[in-house]
């Protein structure tokens, strides 16, 4: 469980959900800004890889810590 600045309690769930709407989100602008006539599969596509990446520096950034 992570507490942020001002005491909420948010558990891996509710971080998985913020991310993967915020990841589909950006997905839509950047496919949209980039490649207006993509098809949905890629954005998609996009989107998970960018709630992947989201994790992968997590772990990153955890693994430097415990350095």
């Amino acid at each position: 469980m992570i507490y942020s600045k001002r005491g909420i309690l948010l558990d891996r769930f509710h971080i998985f959900v913020v991310r993967a709407i915020l990841g589909m989100v950006f997905a839509v602008v950047l496919s949209l800004f980039f490649y207006p006539d993509t098809r949905m599969i890629y954005v998609i596509a996009l989107g998970i890889f960018l709630v992947g990446m989201a994790y992968f520096f997590e772990y990153l950034r955890e693994n430097k810590k415990n350095c």
